[in-house]
């Protein structure tokens, strides 16, 4: 079997858990299957990679994911099936499978109607953004969604959708890279001393950050928070940001913030010696991140949206944290837990344990690997 694997992002150039999705299914799969893939970007010497010409640099970056889109489909000739992952590279799943004949499967990490805050970003690229999701998706052979919550909420946005081709199959983790490796000396080069709480995740409305800032001028001083934030989505959410962690900074000497993107390693170890990490999304399919702190041994804080509530245990792994719309109540509520869990130490041992041996357990790759090697065969099978 020769299937392709359609991405925008593909290292060194990965900035979310799509990415690290496709690059980690990638590697699980080509243990018995031969897989391409096809990215945006640079050449790369592990995939087919396709910059944008130079007369095109000025385009709105939907219609620039859709002129990459259009050459990723002449390229992924030869394959028996096209896999794309987010809505940037879906059009060239769709376009490839009308060109050559193939079957098109889609991995749903996100949905446009479910981000509106995306028109800040992408102006009126945002509506096309939707029209090319929606049309990907209701043309395609199959649907992955990586939790239960984002199948239903597939087949809430499209309903025309034939529910039999939507199947789960959820994310996972490295948990040999993903383990708990405390490094003090890092801890020391930062200045981050005493116990702390993490958030990682890029600056974007989805992932809640402005909420946790917010929520943090009630969480007692003597508590740490550190941030690996950065990409911001659009100026204004980033200098929102930029702005509450000022004021912040301004009377606290423990709210520390990498801008830039951190090693890998570097995560790992903030990972593993933070006392709690916390997940402020009011939108989420599923969230690796939340394994990736599980799998280093860290009581995951998170709110109840989205998959999340599949990853997370309540009371097993970590805490959530309702979200409704109420951005006060929402806000209030972040504090009043964090300063519950901050307060004691054995119960956050206790979830951290649990959520290592949980990601062990039932999110490695191999068997996600497994299940959509399959998959790939019925629709192969099904499409002859």
């Amino acid at each position: 079997m020769r299937v392709g694997i359609l991405t925008k992002e593909w290292p060194p150039h990965i900035y979310g858990g799509a990415g690290v999705h496709a690059f980690e299914l990638t590697k699980a799969l080509r243990s018995t299957i031969e897989v391409d893939v096809h990215c945006f970007g640079e050449l790369r010497s592990d995939a087919t990679a396709y910059p944008l010409p130079a007369e095109l640099q000025e385009l709105n970056p939907a219609l620039a994911a859709l002129a990459t889109d259009l050459q990723i489909a002449q390229g992924v000739a030869g394959v028996e099936l096209a896999h794309s992952h987010t809505w940037y590279a879906n059009m060239a799943g769709h376009f490839a499978s009308l060109l050559h004949g193939i079957p098109h499967v889609i991995t749903a990490h996100s949905l446009e109607p479910d981000r509106p805050w995306k028109a800040e970003q992408l102006g009126g690229g945002y509506k096309l953004s939707s029209w090319a999701e929606r049309t990907a998706y209701e043309s395609a052979d199959a649907i992955i969604a990586v939790s239960n919550g984002m199948k239903r909420d597939v087949l809430r946005a499209y309903p025309d959708l034939d529910p039999t081709k939507v199947h789960t199959i959820l994310n996972g983790v490295d948990t040999e890279k993903y383990s708990p490796s405390p490094d003090p000396q890092l801890l020391a080069k930062y200045g981050i001393n005493g116990p702390y709480v993490l958030f990682v995740g890029r600056i974007t409305r989805q992932k809640g950050l402005g909420h946790l800032l917010r929520a943090w001028k009630e969480v007692a001083p003597d508590i740490g928070l550190v941030l690996a934030a950065g990409s911001p989505d659009e100026p204004a959410i980033g200098a929102e940001v930029s702005t509450l962690i000022a004021e912040l900074q301004s009377t606290r000497t423990n709210v520390h913030w990498f801008e830039k993107m951190l090693p890998q390693a570097e995560v790992k170890a903030l990972l593993s010696s933070a006392a709690l990490f916390i997940c402020p999304s009011i939108y989420e399919p599923l969230g690796i991140v939340n394994l990736e702190a599980m799998a280093c041994q860290t009581a995951v804080l998170a709110s109840r949206v989205g998959g999340i509530p599949e990853v997370v245990q309540e009371g097993i792994t970590g805490e959530l944290v309702d979200y409704t719309g109420d951005a006060a109540a929402f806000e209030s509520a972040l504090a009043q837990k964090v300063t519950e869990l901050m307060g004691d130490p054995d119960r956050l041992a206790l979830y951290a344990a649990a959520g290592r041996a949980r990601a062990i357990k039932d999110f490695s790759w191999a068997s996600i690997a497994d299940q959509t090697r399959a998959l790939y065969q019925s629709v192969i099978n099904s499409k002859k």
